[in-house]
């Protein structure tokens, strides 16, 4: 079998299931379809990264200016726990950091993927739809 019938079987395939979500078909529920992205949930979970994002930065510092007191003082009373104390705020500080940077992350990859996948669907849709003269680009145009 050649790629090019390979490629036609396969197309008419994923139109056929696409076709039928939202009566009997797919895998998931009855008239369920096997992936769906409702907005307000990507909107959610982005709001809800952002708003982490906001709260644990202040939060996560609230502590530094004693315990880097208690740091000094124990190191100046000759305490070896003094040092060990230091070390473990610059942990801490490095760890809220990369949680900030993910939380960052998850919020702006989802702003994206919001937007991008209203184009996504059409390029779909449109490349889905039999015609026999029409060939496949190998990805989808990024706006």
């Amino acid at each position: 079998m050649s790629f090019e019938q390979e490629w036609g079987e396969l197309k008419a395939a994923a139109a056929m299931r696409l076709s039928q979500v939202g009566g009997a078909g797919g895998s998931g529920p009855e008239g369920s379809a096997d992936f769906v992205v409702k907005d307000d949930e990507l909107g959610g979970i982005g709001h809800a990264a952002f708003g982490l994002c906001n709260n644990l930065e202040p939060t996560g510092k609230h502590a530094k200016t004693a315990s880097e007191t208690a740091g000094k003082g124990l190191t100046g009373d000759g305490f070896a726990t003094g040092a060990a104390f230091t070390e473990v705020i610059g942990t801490w500080e490095k760890q809220v950091k990369s949680l900030l940077q993910a939380c960052a992350h998850i919020s702006n990859h989802l702003d994206y993927t919001k937007k991008s996948r209203k184009s996504d669907d059409e390029w779909l849709e449109t490349q889905l739809r039999p015609s026999p003269r029409m060939r496949m680009p190998l990805s989808p145009p990024r706006s």
